[in-house]
């Protein structure tokens, strides 16, 4: 966002605003879409029926060790993008 933004000194303030509003909404967005996909895939991955209404250890295990590493994934993700935005070498 740093590269956006500075790219962004020639734009008149009201264009500056609306297109760091419309960032801060594509990022929000995008949020929610990796959460509503966490969610997702391991409710359909961890729970295999409904015979309670609360997960039996097993599943509750099973979602916690999906979410850490959907988490993990995402961040490693973005870290990596952001080393690739800035140009910097990796330890990969």
């Amino acid at each position: 966002m740093d590269k956006i933004a500075g790219d962004m000194t020639n734009i008149p303030e009201e264009d500056q605003q609306r297109m760091t509003k419309m960032i801060e909404q594509f990022q929000i967005r995008d949020s929610l879409r990796m959460y509503n996909s966490l969610v997702e895939r391991c409710f359909d991955h961890c729970v295999d029926s409904f015979r309670r209404k609360s997960l039996d250890k097993q599943e509750e295990t099973c979602v916690q060790r999906c979410a850490e590493k959907f988490l993990k994934h995402s961040m490693r993700v973005s870290m990596r993008f952001a080393e690739l935005n800035q140009g910097s070498p990796t330890p990969d």
